[in-house]
Formats: structure tokens, sequence, C-alpha cells
């Protein structure tokens, strides 16, 4: 790609951008949301046809002008986008080959899809039937279904944007050895991460992207390239501490805010099966909790049957505040109490795309913001300002559209909208997952500015260092308990590993 530039109304996204990548290489790109990564590639693979963008596009040599994605998948370059393509109550067979489906005289010929389809799936490491439901399986293996559906156009170049944000370590580095496998079998892969550790395993060459525009080209093969150079690069600054300082709470001090006594949920389509296990969790004034665990372990669920009974069935136990049992059966009773919870899934539970910041950060408040049952325009519209201004959420106007900003500046306005409830109980559910390093400090800082205002907030992260470097205490869940707990000074990576390991062999 040379010269690429793309624009939209009042916005340049990409400006003079280069990128070059070899043939059988992992070639990553690395930059802040808002970067121009995700645009970058939709350029590459129509999503933005030729003519709505200036520069060149050579692939094996040739000048290519693609009308559509359909053109790119012709000569074998596919995308993967963070958020899965992939049709809940259709089979892995009916998925993969979904308008592409094998034919034999004009008809359907699903004998030799689910033949195609079980050789697609032992090339990624997948033993499920090809008639399993999408719906009934895991981030993980939903991430190798849209492989293999890569794998059956015959994929020449790979791209996958933000693969691993929604997978564990386990499944995460499942992933990246299928790339060197794909690698050593001479398919080019472009990978789009914020994870720079997952980045220095597997990268032959990065290119970081700041304000839309190339700022470096690295050749990983001929130099070591460090964490700190992709981040200096990125963000045009020195990160020299990953988190904000903050004054921890000593084991054993503060007051108990809010607690939950032998916590029970049951599975909501499934009522015999407790995916929570009589929990007993404890957060004091100040304090940030984390939970750590594997994908499944049950921490969402727990989070969410918490938050007014979100998840679940057969739901039972005693949530606790200031030492009286409160009444959280309903959403809407659980913000009553001060209870909000952040979801994991911005896009799809956290906010309303389509609307305007302005609406969905007095959206959990609009008693805030009315008088009488009216809203109050002015009012909302200061709010949402004062908000901006107070998370440094990068906007036109709060009278943008959500869907239009980076994901980092989307997690702020949800962070926004459950602040604005002024709640007492903050649950943070993956607050970092998708976002780049300096947006994850932003989010850090927010965080213990609120402790240091006396907000318990429970975090729940996938990402180790993460959770030791934010929390004052860590549970450990594993197959629906709490199976360990540590305090920050005693709290190691190992440690936790251990306890998931030793639960599993138990």
């Amino acid at each position: 790609m040379r010269g690429i530039r793309k624009t939209f109304p009042g916005v340049v996204a990409l400006d003079n951008v280069d990128l070059t990548v070899r043939a059988g290489e992992i070639h990553a790109i690395v930059g802040e949301n808002g970067a121009g990564k995700s645009t970058l590639m939709k350029v590459l693979s129509g999503v933005y046809p030729h003519g709505s963008y200036d520069g060149e596009i050579r692939f094996e040599g040739a000048p290519r002008h693609f009308k559509g994605i359909a053109d790119s998948e012709a000569i074998g370059i596919i995308i993967i986008h963070q958020e899965l393509a992939l049709v809940p109550l259709l089979s892995i067979a009916e998925n993969i080959f979904l308008g592409n489906e094998p034919q034999r005289f004009g008809v359907i010929d699903w004998a030799e899809g689910t033949r195609r389809t079980r050789e697609l799936l032992a090339k990624v490491g997948l033993k499920e039937s090809p008639a399993t439901l999408i719906t009934n399986l895991g981030v993980g293996k939903q991430q190798l279904v849209e492989i293999a559906k890569a794998l059956a156009k015959r994929v020449r170049l790979l791209i996958l944007d933000e693969p691993t944000a929604s997978l564990n370590e386990h499944d995460s580095q499942a992933l990246l050895d299928l790339l060197l496998e794909f690698r050593a079998q001479g398919i080019a892969c472009i990978l789009i991460s914020h994870k720079l550790n997952e980045i220095s395993r597997v990268a032959d060459s990065i290119t970081v992207l700041r304000d839309g525009s190339t700022v470096q080209s690295l050749d990983c093969k001929a130099d070591a390239v460090s964490e700190d150079q992709i981040i200096r690069a990125m963000v045009g600054r020195e990160l020299a501490d990953r988190y904000p300082p903050r004054t921890r709470l000593a084991p054993g001090a503060g007051e108990t805010v809010f607690e939950v006594k032998d916590w029970h949920v049951a599975h909501p389509a499934h009522a015999d099966r407790d995916v929570v296990k009589g929990v007993d969790l404890k957060i004091k004034r100040g304090e940030i909790v984390g939970i750590a665990g594997l994908m499944g372990a049950g921490r969402t669920e727990l989070a969410m049957s918490v938050f007014g009974r979100a998840y679940g069935q057969r739901i039972r136990g005693e949530v606790r505040k200031h030492g009286e049992p409160i009444d959280v059966s309903t959403i809407q009773k659980a913000i009553g109490h001060g209870i909000a919870y952040v979801t994991e899934d911005r896009k799809s539970l956290g906010l309303l795309l389509e609307d305007d910041i302005r609406h969905n950060i007095s959206l959990a408040n609009l008693k805030a913001v009315s008088s009488a049952g009216v809203i109050d325009g002015g009012a909302e519209f200061a709010a949402a300002a004062d908000y901006r201004r107070k998370l440094n959420i990068r906007c036109a106007s709060v009278m943008q559209q959500t869907v239009n900003l980076s994901g980092g500046n989307q997690q702020k306005v949800v962070l926004g909208k459950w602040l604005f409830s002024r709640p007492e109980l903050l649950i943070l559910d993956e607050p970092t997952r998708g976002i780049d390093v300096g947006a994850k400090f932003e989010i850090y800082s927010i965080m213990a500015a609120l402790a240091d205002e006396g907000k318990c907030i429970l975090m729940i992260s996938s990402e180790m260092p993460e959770l030791l470097g934010m929390c004052d205490r860590i549970y450990v869940m594993n197959e629906g308990r709490f199976v360990g707990e540590f305090a920050a000074a005693e709290a190691s990576q190992e440690k936790i590993m251990r306890a998931i390991v030793k639960q599993g062999l138990a």
C-alpha cells in the first residue's frame, strides 16, 4: 500500500500511509485507538472501495482496484473483524460456507460441505462436529471457526483485527501458535493487536501508526524490539509507569461496604447446572478488588447476577451493604443501592451506538436531568459535557454519534454513563479490552481517583499484569468457585495460575 489517504467529513483518517507485507510473514500493525489501523485494513480488504480513497494497492506485483470484499476475497485477502461475523443459530458448516456453498447439479451438497468442514476444523485444531451450532461455542472456538472460514476461501493474506481481545490466555496462545503454523505454510498475516507481549512473540515486522500516519516500521528479525520502544512510537512519549501511583489499602484496614454471601447462580438455560457456586466476597471503602480466572470460570456470570439478576436463574444468597441485606433482584433496585456494572461488551450491551454521546451518558440516571418527568435538554447537555471534560473523551462534540468514536473513547462514554449514576460500587468487567496502552493508562487513572474518593471497585480482567498493577486484593475463580485470595503484596502470576491449576486437578 502506497500513499493511502482516506477522509471522512471533517476528518482525515489516513494520511499518506505506506505498508509493505512480505509473503509468509506476520506483520503487526499497532497504534493508539483512532490511529487508523482498522480504517487501513478496510481499505485493503475492499470495505472502502477503490475511488473512496487516494493511493495505490499492489498485491503479488499487480495493482488492485477492489469494488468490494468479494473482489479482495477472490484473490485470497481475507479479513476477520474484532466483532465476529458468524450467525449464532447456524451450524459450523453452514457458517463456513455461507454464500460459498458447495453445489452439485445446482443443489447445495451438504455431504461435501460437512467433509470439507471436518478437514478445515482439523487444520485449526477444533474437534467439534460440523453440525454444532455457533451459539454453543465459546468465543475462542468461534474465532477458530472464522479462521477455518478464511481457509475455505484459500487465503493468501489473513488480516486479524484484535483476534485475542476476547480470549483467555490459553486460547490466545493457541491462536498465536496457529498463526506461526500459517507462516510456515507461506500464508502472510496482518495482526492488529494492543497486546504488545503477543506482538513481540510472533511478529516478523511492525508498522506503527499515529494520528493516521505511518511513524515507524520495525524489522523484528534485524533488531530486538522492546515493548517500551513500541509504546514510545505509538504514543509519542514515554510511559515510565504503566499504572498510576496510588496508596493501596493495608490488609485488614477499612470499612466493609459491600458483601456477597453464599451466592449461587444456575445457568439460564439449564437450571440443574450451577455456574456460580457458593461465592463469598467483601469489598471495603476505597478498595480495588480483582477477580482473576480463565474464560468460563464464572466471573462475568457472578457480576451480572449481582447487578439486578441480569444473568442466570435460581439465584440464591445475600448481598449486604454496610452490614444490612439489600434487594438487588432487578437492575433498577441494584442501581438504587449504588451498584453500577460496566459490561465487557460495550458495543452490544453498554452503548446505544447510533445515538449521541449526550444521550448515552444520561441513560442510567435520567432523573438527574429531568423535571416532572420531562428531560431538560440543557441539563443533559451540561452533564455530558462535564464527563467529556473529566474523562477526556476525544470527540467533536457530545452531539457526535457514539459509533464514530474509537474503542477507547467508547469505553470512556460507558464509564461516564455509570459514573453519572453516582455509584458506591463500580463493577468493571474487562474495562480495558481492545484499547491501547495510552487509553488504558487513562482508564487506570480514573479508577485510582475513584478509589481515592472512597468508591468500591470490583475489577474483572483476563490480563494478570493489569490485576497485579491495580488491585488491593485479588480473588481467584475457577469453575464457579473462589479458589484463592491474595493481598497485592503477596500476589503473583505464578501463584494465581497455581491456584487455578491446583483446583482444576482436585
